[in-house]
């Protein structure tokens, strides 16, 4: 049983109250710049265990009579095909599943704009297929005079320039799918017309991480500089804030660096310094939804290690720079922290030391994996002719939970041959066995002739949230069912195969 270290109705209040004073201090409209995720938030959940993945949006739901959303993206990550990690989709893509997502919580969306957008072709493609949906798309070319020349900037030919985006509730939730998305200039060009028109208008920024009232050396702020490792975000002290008020909190870099210019813009536009510090122009209220200091310091902890894994990882695949692997390492050793503390590590190579000792694998090729059940045992496989590790992995884990005996079946071997003779002699595959994604489907058919399959799979869900870690980088078929059973997966940075093409 997992241990709770964080309460979501706590939360739910507290940030609910929060924001609709923040709304009646703006004396107008509110522009809420929403940095992080809103939805599937599954970094906080980690975290902060017990978090729910979608409360954030449970408060924006709560409050969805007073809300218009406004999504940002910039045209550099469409045309670049940027990706959100932990879906395997492109940012363009995101935003069609935010719009979707929205819904569903009862927020409608019919407004995006495209940012720093210049006639590029597949930002003009994603603006018709928007448009052809009944989605109102605005484009916003690059600010003039940004970041510098303040007198151009909050100007007819700066902000001035970008077409207003018509809204009618007091918030205007501005949000994107990730980092970089031009939230910011988007809040503050709205700010630059609504004055003009003479309308008031205030900005906030709501952003969980870093935690403001936790420490600067706080595990849980140290893995959201894990997580930003690519963009060189560091936990400072917020001197502005301090120099203010007496009081300590922390901020990132990249806010303190900005904030004298947000300062120096918001005064032009609104005639008066409304914010002191960025800690001030937060709304967020997270840390006080934990219960359980221990339990997040913990969970922070590894995350710290997972998010080393991830980068190095991510090195070797050519996504991510040798000098953001090396920070994360140097972020984790600056913790006292080591890959060995997160248990399923040394599980998984002990695994493997036994899978070569007893002739597994393929072709002289040995993967092993091992997973952290909620009961705290560990659950082991490696991979063979049939099988993946990761299906090795899951298949023998539901085992374990259902009381099933190691040596069961669950899918009949026939299903697996047949399986197997179609990616062989009909599909021309390169690889045979069974991927993760391959398996559980395998198991979805078994479960209507074998009883055993049927108690097994239904002992999947109790895996959501289990640590797994794996010795070889996962294939896409693997990584996709991983991903679909909601685990927090780690692998060692290394490939199965000299192949440079391994689809599977």
């Amino acid at each position: 049983m997992k241990t709770i270290g964080f309460d979501n109705e706590r939360y739910l209040e507290e940030q609910r109250h929060y924001i609709l004073e923040r709304v009646k201090e703006s004396d107008g409209k509110l522009y809420l710049e929403c940095g992080g995720k809103l939805l599937f938030d599954y970094h906080a959940s980690r975290v902060l265990p017990g978090f729910d993945p979608n409360v954030k949006m449970r408060v924006f739901q709560s409050l969805a009579d007073e809300i218009d959303v406004i999504i940002c993206i910039h045209s550099g990550d469409i045309e670049r095909r940027k990706m959100r990690s932990d879906f395997g989709i492109t940012y363009d893509a995101d935003v069609f599943k935010m719009i979707d997502d929205f819904a569903k919580w009862g927020l409608a969306v019919n407004k995006v704009v495209i940012t720093r957008y210049d006639g590029e072709a597949k930002s003009l493609q994603f603006k018709q297929v928007l448009e052809q949906r009944g989605i109102t798309v605005y484009t916003h070319s690059y600010t003039r005079g940004y970041p510098t020349d303040i007198d151009t900037i909050v100007s007819d030919e700066g902000y001035g320039a970008n077409s207003y985006i018509e809204t009618t509730a007091p918030v205007v939730l501005v949000t994107g799918p990730g980092p970089g998305s031009g939230k910011l200039g988007t809040c503050l060009s709205q700010m630059y017309h609504d004055y003009k028109m003479g309308r008031k208008s205030r900005y906030s920024k709501f952003e969980t991480f870093p935690i403001w009232n936790l420490g600067i050396d706080h595990p849980v702020n140290i893995a959201y500089e894990s997580a930003t490792a690519d963009l060189g975000d560091k936990i400072l002290i917020d001197h502005f804030h301090a120099s203010e008020y007496g009081t300590l909190a922390v901020s990132y870099s990249r806010d303190l660096e900005a904030f004298p210019l947000l300062r120096r813009i918001l005064l032009r536009i609104m005639g008066e310094e409304p914010y002191r510090s960025p800690t001030q122009m937060g709304v967020n209220r997270c840390g006080f939804g934990i219960i359980d200091d221990e339990v997040v310091r913990k969970a922070g902890q590894q995350e710290i290690i997972r998010r080393y894994y991830r980068s190095s990882c991510e090195y070797v695949q050519g996504i991510a720079t040798k000098e953001t692997a090396d920070r994360s390492r140097a972020i984790m050793e600056e913790a006292k922290l080591d890959p060995n503390q997160r248990v399923v590590v040394p599980a998984a190579q002990e695994a493997l030391r036994r899978g070569i000792e007893r002739g597994k694998g393929v072709n002289r090729i040995v993967c092993a994996a091992a997973l952290e059940l909620p009961t705290g045992e560990i659950a082991t496989g490696c991979n063979s002719p049939l099988l993946h590790a990761s299906s090795a992995l899951i298949l023998n884990a539901v085992k374990i939970l259902a009381g099933i005996d190691h040596e069961v079946d669950l899918i009949p071997p026939a299903i697996v041959q047949s399986v197997t003779a179609m990616k062989r002699d009909v599909l021309k595959g390169r690889g045979v066995s069974l991927n993760l994604d391959e398996t559980l489907i395998c198991l979805a058919m078994s479960r209507a002739i074998n009883e055993d399959a049927r108690k097994a799979s239904e002992e999947l869900p109790r895996l959501m949230g289990c640590e797994v870690h794996m010795t070889h980088i996962p294939s896409s078929g693997d990584s996709s069912g991983l991903r679909k059973l909601l685990l927090n997966v780690t692998s060692d940075p290394r490939f199965p195969t000299s192949n440079l093409y391994n689809p599977a």
